[in-house]
């Protein structure tokens, strides 16, 4: 980070958001991830994460500037999505899930969504609290000191949770797919 964190949120709890975009621009690809992951739907992600920023500019005033920016920026998204989760209707457009385009790829699109599977489906073998732990940690780039932060657990405890998880994903032969972001697209 080649910024001041610290002195861009106390300018904008000033009311001073000349320097905003800074924040923005450093997070907004983290958190999109992030958000991404947990709904796997790109315009749902997209719209999540905007209004992930926008309760930060509401909130700022609240934010305690002495503490960690990314815990709370991250609890704010994770918020985000379980509202989105228990609003969320049962609806499903088969054009949503394929989102097959004539000018596509589709050979790349099915081995992607393959390796999705894959990938999903060793994820969904893990409690929620440990996928978004793995979700933090890989896509987010967040700090096991962050994700203590955010989660309230341990970072002994949670580096030896990542530590089982990479050997579990070595031996089901997903951790590049992983590591790669290879989901990322």
């Amino acid at each position: 980070m080649g910024f001041d964190e610290k002195k861009i949120i106390r300018k904008c709890q000033k009311g001073d958001w000349s320097e905003f975009g800074v924040l923005y621009d450093f997070y907004v690809e983290k958190i999109y991830r992030f958000v991404f992951f947990k709904t796997m739907h790109k315009e749902t992600a997209e719209d999540l994460t905007s209004r992930t920023f926008l309760k930060v500019v509401e909130k700022i005033g609240s934010f305690d500037a002495d503490t960690s920016f990314s815990s709370w920026l991250y609890a704010i998204a994770r918020n985000g999505v379980i509202d989105h989760y228990r609003k969320k209707k049962e609806e499903v457009d088969i054009d949503d899930f394929w989102d097959i385009c004539l000018n596509e790829d589709i050979d790349k699109k099915i081995d992607d969504r393959n390796r999705l599977q894959k990938v999903g489906q060793y994820l969904n073998r893990l409690k929620p609290e440990q996928r978004e732990i793995i979700l933090m940690r890989v896509w987010g780039g967040m700090s096991f000191r962050e994700i203590a932060e955010a989660t309230g657990r341990s970072e002994g405890g949670l580096k030896m949770f990542f530590s089982r998880f990479v050997r579990g994903a070595k031996r089901e032969d997903i951790l590049n797919i992983v590591i790669l972001g290879i989901l990322i697209r």
